[in-house]
């Protein structure tokens, strides 16, 4: 089948699974899922969904997720769209999927499977529970802003390394100007699409953020005095334009409130931005360059000085913070170092966490070597984890088993600890985009002492994590107990398999983002993760 094709079937397959076009409410998708907002959550058949050949898991949070994978979920999506479209014309009155409609078959599972897809589904509304405070419900928008970001980071990103490596090796010097341009031109405007961004989530005109945000990258301010200094073009980078959208949010609101609707149209815009401006120019351009470079001060002395330590905490401790939805408020912070910096430094210690993941995963398909069905899912979601999509391990293996949880933290531990320090013996090691993790994020490397030294440091820290999180796991993951519970022969009675047609057991649920859990994806996360884990 034509991989068109292929991506049609799928989105074919999963717009009943969701209750039909009538029940879609918006579309979207991130690195690695496809959102939707639905009508009615009570229509949705997630088991058969999971069931789907292309569907990694599913994520019910503030919208629907369905985890596709990188490079897939952007193919799927717009057939998606195209089936609803298609569907709205055709039948145009809101209604419920017709009687007869195939909402696939679930798949057949094996006990131990069930009770792990369980155990992850309850954690994972417990999740959703506890992150539903007003600060993390802030830390969500701010993830909102620069999730929409990450494609044109990858993309540019990528082009900034072909560029630096045909730099290095003076090869097509004609061609290395215009490349470096395609690299630059983002970065250089990246305040103006977060501005837009940010009025848009907090519920503002989003072309008065950007309008607002632009003047943050004006070459004009440079003929600007502040608080005694002479101000420079793009200070205070995004989280200044984070502020001054958020601003002109507040202002226009007011306005609204206040301004006669006669002269709305007129008066709103222009004390939107007056007003907005002003603040920012005199205010928030000096306060927000202070606070960029102190994060890039501070990062760079945590891994000169902690280096192995630093590390070792950091990317024991990402998962859990990805678990409690903190995680979020790291994405402004790699944005600002790649602003700064041309990479982040954190991006590639926070992604061993990932390697941690895939490393207790192999541990446990070798500890349950009669656990046909726990096996199966492991082998379905490895491909992914290592690519850094880790949120099929996480809520379908590791997590719901417990302890091999907590010791794929410390093979992540060690991996970052291995990356931290290089850092600290002066090799730098840096992500020039947010969003991927695992092998997807070579293309992506930078650092300070040529391309071969980075690639090597970063490899040998996945090694270290994968290592380090199959030890941990093969010999301190299982008490006895668990143990025998989990190992033995779960498979489906030889009747239930002839009825359904299917011995493959449901992917596991997924957790949710932010870049992608993209993070870039510390997931789908990639999407996955910063989304990533």
């Amino acid at each position: 089948m034509a991989t068109e094709d292929k991506n049609r079937a799928t989105a074919a397959a999963i717009l009943p699974l969701v209750g039909g076009a009538a029940n879609v409410a918006s579309i979207a998708h991130c690195m690695t899922r496809l959102r939707l907002g639905l009508h009615d959550r009570s229509l949705v058949d997630d088991e058969a969904l999971k069931a789907l050949p292309a569907v990694m898991g599913v994520v019910d949070d503030d919208t629907y997720q369905i985890v596709l994978g990188p490079g897939t979920v952007a193919r799927v999506t717009p057939e998606f769209e195209r089936l609803v479209e298609d569907a709205r014309e055709a039948a145009p009155a809101p209604g419920d999927t017709p009687a007869g409609t195939p909402t696939g078959t679930a798949a057949v599972t094996a006990v131990s499977a069930e009770e792990l897809a369980a155990q992850g589904a309850a954690i994972k509304a417990q999740r959703k529970a506890k992150n539903a405070t007003p600060f993390k419900l802030f830390l969500r928008k701010i993830a909102n802003i620069f999730v929409p970001l990450i494609p044109a980071l990858i993309g540019c990103g990528i082009i900034a390394g072909l560029n630096g490596l045909l730099v290095n090796l003076e090869w097509l010097p004609a061609v290395t100007p215009a490349l470096a341009a395609m690299a630059s031109g983002f970065m250089a405007l990246i305040a103006v699409f977060v501005g837009y961004n940010t009025a848009k989530e907090f519920g503002g005109t989003p072309i008065l953020g950007g309008a607002v945000a632009a003047i943050i990258v004006f070459p004009g301010v440079a003929n600007i005095d502040a608080f005694g200094q002479t101000l420079s073009p793009g200070q205070g980078g995004v989280l200044g334009a984070l502020g001054a959208a958020v601003l002109a949010v507040y202002v226009e609101k007011w306005c609204r409130r206040w301004v006669p609707e006669a002269l709305d149209v007129l008066v709103t815009p222009t004390l939107t931005v007056l007003i907005s401006g002003l603040v920012t120019i005199f205010g928030l351009m000096y306060v927000a360059g202070e606070v960029s470079s102190a994060i890039g001060t501070f990062a760079d002395w945590l891994l000169s000085n902690g280096g192995a330590g630093a590390g070792f905490v950091l990317g024991g401790l990402f998962l859990p913070l990805v678990m409690l939805g903190l995680h979020q408020a790291l994405i402004p912070i790699h944005t600002t170092l790649i602003e700064q910096q041309g990479y982040t430094v954190l991006l590639p210690i926070l992604a061993m966490a990932g390697a941690g993941q895939v490393g207790a995963a192999v541990a446990v398909y070798f500890r349950l070597p009669r656990n046909e069905s726990i096996r199966r899912t492991i082998k379905s979601a490895l491909p992914a984890g290592l690519l850094g999509v880790g949120e099929p391990l996480i809520y379908g293996v590791s997590l719901p088993l417990g302890r091999p949880f907590i010791t794929a933290c410390f093979g992540g531990a060690f991996g970052a600890g291995f990356v931290g320090l290089f850092n600290q013996l002066g090799d730098t090691v840096g992500s020039t985009a947010i969003g991927p993790s695992g092998w997807a994020l070579f293309p992506l490397l930078d650092g300070n002492h040529g391309l071969g030294s980075t690639i090597a440091i970063y490899a040998g820290g996945l090694l270290v994590g994968y290592v380090a999180g199959f030890v941990a796991t093969y010999f301190f993951g299982f008490g006895k107990d668990l143990l025998a519970e989990f190992n033995a022969s779960q498979e489906p009675a030889p009747s239930t398999v002839a009825a359904t047609g299917n011995v493959h057991p449901a992917t596991p649920p997924a957790a949710p983002d932010g870049p992608d859990s993209d993070g870039t994806d510390p997931g789908a996360s990639p999407a996955k993760a910063p989304a990533g884990v």
